[in-house]
């Protein structure tokens, strides 16, 4: 990653792309939670069709993966040309107000919370790797522009203090967390476990939502780009406030089905009676 941060973004993009060709054949777990989240969320598709979008999606998570290499370790000038930022102009027009930035997980979404991050103060959330090396880079590549990360592990507190101190939060909150603090709720039709965290933060705080979403564009490059602040949000009624945060995020889904995270075991969590799918 580190050497080959200096090629042409095409050509980074290209050696991950092909990495994510030969990953896809090594991992049968996750080779085989894609296909049945692809299953699952598209079943009026062709298998053909889903098969493409899983190939596709691995390739694209390892492009994700080595590009971090310029995110991490490149100068600034070179990020700024990586990441191309569109619709921040709804950022600044909150200026002075609370704001959480919702950002899916769509794959790029390092390389837009990292690029806002030299552009805007920021905190985020993640989940400590196993690995100590990996967890030390992800931290340090993460707050290399500024700002706090704080491990999921640790709770809200530090996160509502932070977003009431007048940082923006870049929250992740699509993943199946469990049946704590969720609701079921349907993504592509089928119930998923999913947190109301961003209803409670946006409650609790005061803060406006904006959606951020990163888009992999074919020459190498990202788009991040910022959505008007959600109106009428929280509602009041957390389970109305999730299915609007999924309605939103299947939208962007059809835009790039094979950028969305769909080696993660998003129906892991299942109503009682139900039979896993994994």
């Amino acid at each position: 990653m580190w050497l080959v941060r200096f090629l042409p973004f095409r050509a980074v993009a290209a050696i991950g792309e092909a990495m994510g060709s030969v990953v896809f054949w090594l991992i049968p777990e996750r080779r085989n939670v894609t296909r049945v989240n692809l299953a699952k969320c598209f079943p009026s598709w062709s298998e053909e069709r889903r098969e493409t979008i899983a190939r596709a999606h691995f390739r694209v998570f390892l492009r994700s993966f080595i590009d971090r290499g310029i995110l991490w370790w490149s100068a600034p000038e070179r990020v700024e040309a990586l990441v191309q930022l569109e619709g921040f102009e709804h950022l600044q027009a909150l200026a002075g107000q609370r704001i959480v930035l919702l950002a899916p997980h769509f794959l790029g979404l390092d390389a837009g919370g990292i690029r806002l991050a030299k552009e805007w103060r920021m905190a985020s959330m993640y989940s400590r790797q196993k690995d100590p090396l990996l967890d030390r880079l992800l931290q340090a590549g993460r707050l290399r522009f500024g700002g706090a990360i704080y491990p999921r592990q640790a709770g809200i507190r530090k996160i509502l203090r932070a977003v009431q101190a007048g940082e923006a939060f870049y929250y992740l909150p699509d993943m199946d967390f469990g049946p704590k603090a969720s609701v079921f709720v349907p993504f592509f039709g089928v119930p998923a476990a999913t947190t109301v965290g961003l209803s409670y933060i946006a409650r609790i705080t005061g803060a406006r939502v904006v959606p951020c979403v990163t888009r992999m564009l074919a020459d190498g490059r990202y788009v991040a780009r910022l959505y008007p602040p959600w109106e009428g949000f929280p509602s009041g009624d957390d389970t109305a406030d999730a299915r609007r945060m999924l309605a939103f995020i299947e939208e962007r889904v059809l835009e790039m089905p094979e950028q969305y995270l769909w080696m993660h075991k998003r129906f892991k969590t299942r109503p009682q009676g139900e039979a896993k799918f994994y």
